[in-house]
């Protein structure tokens, strides 16, 4: 029995709607039957025709498995990929800097605060940047990972008002 949807906006109907049936043409012009969708999905061939007709009670879980079948899953994983990634349009406050950072979640802070011993030690933003400042010759730029990488970008664009002392 299928769940109880809950009311759409008509935008979101629309959205939806045309949603589903990229499905189903991505289905057809893999030349898969409904059958070997849904077997593969796990699902009903019942279910698998809800979706693709946009039947909005169709689970996220079935939509995701779907995807999945259809091997469309990597094109939702970009949309959801980076969370500092911008989409075209995006108009988002930039996330606040935190009081403190912790120095064990970046290896080469972790490195050049060597210093600095006791687990779970946290530093301030200032504190973090002069420490990247007054150490960068010695940071491995080629193995500074994209958080490290987006942490750096914020405390210079934040702290250092846009200058970066190095």
């Amino acid at each position: 029995m299928p769940a109880k949807a809950l009311p759409l906006t008509d935008h979101l109907q629309h959205l939806w709607g045309q949603v589903s049936e990229r499905v189903r043409e991505a289905r057809l012009r893999r030349n898969m039957t409904a059958e070997q969708v849904a077997k593969e999905a796990g699902i009903t061939r019942v279910t698998l025709h809800r979706l693709e007709q946009g039947d909005p009670s169709v689970t996220v879980a079935t939509f995701l498995k779907v995807l999945d079948s259809l091997r469309l899953s990597q094109d939702l994983a970009e949309v959801a990929g980076d969370p500092e990634r911008r989409m075209p349009g995006e108009r988002l406050p930039p996330r606040r800097m935190p009081a403190r950072i912790r120095i064990g979640d970046y290896p080469q802070l972790r490195q050049i605060a060597w210093h600095i011993q006791e687990p779970g030690a946290t530093v301030s933003p200032q504190e973090a940047l002069e420490l990247y400042e007054r150490n960068w010759r010695h940071v491995d730029q080629a193995l500074v990972p994209p958080k490290e990488r987006a942490l750096i970008d914020k405390l210079v664009a934040t702290v250092g008002k846009g200058v970066f002392l190095v």
